[in-house]
């Protein structure tokens, strides 16, 4: 199965992401981000805990998310990176685990 891939763009203090190739991937995608936004991250990374707001945009097979830093923090994209590389492989392992074609008779 292919795994999603991302861009990290944090031209300014936000931290834009773009996560394409989510077909098939996109509700174990937005679970895991819902949980970041919940500030229940199980990423490898305590970077969450700067976040004043995670916004997250579903369209298709793109994931779009926008980080906005508490005041005086500074979001470390090599973490995020970190978190994303984490949260995708995670997804993947989980549509590996899902039976495929019918169910046998029981």
């Amino acid at each position: 199965m292919l795994m999603a891939r991302y861009r990290i763009d944090d031209k300014d203090a936000s931290v834009s992401i773009e996560v394409t190739d989510v077909a098939g991937q996109e509700q174990e995608l937005l679970e895991a981000f819902g949980e970041c936004q919940a500030g229940q991250c199980s990423c490898p990374t305590d970077e969450y805990q700067k976040l004043a707001s995670m916004d997250v945009q579903h369209t298709r097979d793109v994931i779009r998310i926008r980080l906005e830093p508490k005041a005086g923090q500074v979001l470390d994209t090599r973490q995020i990176a970190a978190c994303l590389d984490y949260t995708t492989a995670t997804a993947s392992d989980a549509m590996d685990d899902e039976p495929r074609g019918p169910k046998a008779a029981s």
